[in-house]
C-alpha cells in the first residue's frame, strides 16, 4: 500500500491513538492484542512513509502507569510523537517500545487528542485502535463537540474479540467504527479506513429496491476496468452497523463496469468515480424469493428445477427443492426437474416470497427376468398417455422416483424379434410409497 501526491489536494494529518492498556495483554491467537496491533500499526506507517500531503503522529494510553486491584491512572494518555514533517520513522520506533499495562482512558485520550492538530487547516483525521473496553467516564458526545471545533474527524477501529460493543455504540456522535475478529480482518479493515483517509476518495454502491431503498443486499460484485475484462474489485456488498450500504475505496482514475451477481445479473457501465469526495452509485436490484417445497415428504428427496425466462431459454438457476433463493423482481419459468417434469410461472415482487407446492413422488420398483425396451408414460386426465422415461435396456431392475399419478408401462423383452410381444402394464405411483412390478 503506497500513496502519491494527488494535485491540489490538501494537508492530511492522521493522528493514530493506541490502545495499551493491560487488556491489550490478552491472547489473539498466537499473538497478543498488543503485539498485534504493534505489528500491522508498524507496517502501516512504513506503507506511508514518503507521501505527500500526509503528515501522521502517535498519542498512546494505558503505557505509563500499571492497573492495580486498587487504582487505575485516568489520565495516563500521552502524545508521544506529535505532528510535523518525515516523522514516520519516529513513530514507528516509538512504537516498538510501547508495553500494554494501564488502564483505559478512551474518552480523556479523544478530548486530549483536540489539542494535538495544530490548526484546522487541514483534513484532521483521528485512528483510534482499541479493544474497546472503556475504564473511565466522560461524555463522548461533549468530547465529539470539542473535537468537531477543531475540524477533526474521528474513525474509531475496533480490534479483538469480546468487545464490549456497546460503549463504542455512543460513539456514534464523533463518528464510524469497525470490528475485527481476526488478525487478517485487522488488517484489512486497518488498510481500508488508512485508504479513506489518505485517498479521501468514497464510494458507496446503492442496491435499490423497487421503491429506490438501498437495503438489497449480500451479493458479491465484480468491478472492470470500463470497456475490458480486467478485473480489479471484488466485493460482497454489505450494510453497515448503521444499516446502510458499507463505504468502499476505490481508485478514481478509471471508469468501472460494474457486475451485480444476483438472478439474473446486473449490470451498469462506464462508471465515473469524482476525486476528494464521496460517490454514491445506484443501481437498481429490486429483489424478492422463490421457494420450492414438498408438501408431504418423509424423506429428504433430491429434486432439482431449472429456473429462466420465457423471453430467455438460458438457465439463470437450479434450485433445489426445499430451498429459497434471491431473484430479481419479474416473470419466471420454473421446470421441476421431476418424473413427470412440473411446469409453473411465477411472479416475483419485492421481499415477497413465492412458494411452489409439490406432492412428495413415490417409488417405482422394477424387476424383470430378461432384458426389455420399455418405456414409462403418465396418464393425463384425458387418458391420454404422455412418454415420462425410458428404462435402462441392460439392467434387470431398477428404482426411479414418479410424481403421485396413474402410470402405464409399455414393454417388450428385446430377445423376442416380433411386435406382438408388447406388453402394457398399468401401475399407480402414491407419495411416500413404494409400487413394485415384474415383467
Amino acid at each position: 500500500m503506497s500513496f502519491t501526491k494527488v494535485q491540489g489536494q490538501e494537508l492530511t494529518r492522521i493522528l493514530f491513538i493506541l490502545d495499551a492498556s493491560n487488556s491489550m495483554n490478552a491472547k489473539w491467537g498466537v499473538q497478543t492484542r498488543i503485539e498485534a496491533a504493534k505489528e500491522l500499526l508498524i507496517k502501516t506507517v512504513d506503507s506511508l512513509n514518503g507521501s505527500a500531503n500526509l503528515q501522521i503522529a502517535l498519542r498512546v494510553y494505558g503505557h505509563q502507569s500499571p492497573i492495580t486491584a486498587t487504582y487505575q491512572d485516568c489520565n495516563d494518555t500521552k502524545l508521544e510523537v506529535p505532528f510535523g514533517p518525515d516523522n514516520f520513522i519516529r513513530v514507528k520506533n516509538k512504537i516498538k517500545t510501547i508495553l500494554a499495562k494501564g488502564t483505559t482512558p478512551i474518552a480523556r485520550s479523544l478530548e486530549a487528542a483536540a489539542s494535538d492538530f495544530p490548526d484546522t487547516n487541514a483534513r484532521n483525521i483521528i485512528i483510534l485502535i482499541t479493544d474497546g473496553l472503556e475504564a473511565c467516564d466522560n461524555d463522548p458526545c461533549v468530547i465529539a463537540k470539542k473535537l468537531h471545533d477543531k475540524g477533526v474527524k474521528v474513525t474509531p477501529f475496533v480490534i479483538g474479540l469480546g468487545l464490549d460493543l456497546s460503549y463504542l455504540e455512543q460513539f456514534k456522535c464523533i463518528g464510524s467504527y469497525s470490528e475485527a475478529e481476526t488478525k487478517e480482518a485487522f488488517s484489512n479493515v486497518l488498510k481500508s479506513v488508512i485508504s479513506k483517509a489518505v485517498i479521501n476518495t468514497t464510494v458507496q454502491i446503492n442496491l435499490n429496491n423497487i421503491n429506490k431503498v438501498p437495503n438489497e443486499t449480500d451479493v458479491t460484485m465484480f468491478l472492470y476496468k470500463a470497456g475490458t475484462k480486467q478485473l480489479v474489485y471484488t466485493f460482497v456488498h454489505t450494510l453497515n452497523r448503521q444499516g446502510n450500504p458499507d463505504t468502499l475505496t476505490m481508485d478514481p482514475n478509471f471508469k468501472y463496469d460494474l457486475v451485480v451477481n444476483t438472478i439474473p445479473k446486473v449490470y451498469k457501465n462506464n462508471i465515473s468515480i469524482v476525486k476528494n469526495t464521496h460517490n454514491i452509485i445506484p443501481v437498481d436490484c429490486p429483489q424478492g424469493f422463490i421457494k420450492l417445497r414438498f408438501t408431504n415428504a418423509t424423506s429428504p428427496y433430491q429434486v432439482l428445477s431449472r429456473v429462466y425466462q420465457k423471453t430467455d431459454q438460458k438457465t439463470l438457476n437450479t434450485q433445489s427443492v426445499g430451498s429459497t433463493d434471491k431473484y430479481i423482481v419479474g416473470t419466471y419459468e420454473v421446470e421441476i426437474l421431476s418424473l413427470p417434469r412440473i411446469y409453473h410461472t411465477v411472479q416475483v415482487s419485492q421481499s415477497a416470497t413465492e412458494t411452489i407446492d409439490l406432492p412428495a413422488p413415490g417409488q417405482l420398483n422394477y424387476s424383470a427376468t430378461k432384458t426389455v425396451a420399455a418405456q414409462i408414460f403418465v396418464i393425463r386426465e384425458d387418458g391420454s398417455p404422455e412418454w415420462v422415461c425410458n428404462l435402462d435396456q441392460v439392467s434387470l431392475k431398477g428404482l426411479i422416483y414418479l410424481q403421485p399419478g396413474n402410470y402405464r408401462l409399455v414393454y417388450r423383452q428385446k430377445q423376442l424379434k416380433s411386435t406382438s410381444y408388447t406388453v402394457e402394464q398399468n401401475f399407480k405411483i402414491q407419495s411416500n410409497k413404494t409400487t413394485s412390478i415384474n415383467l
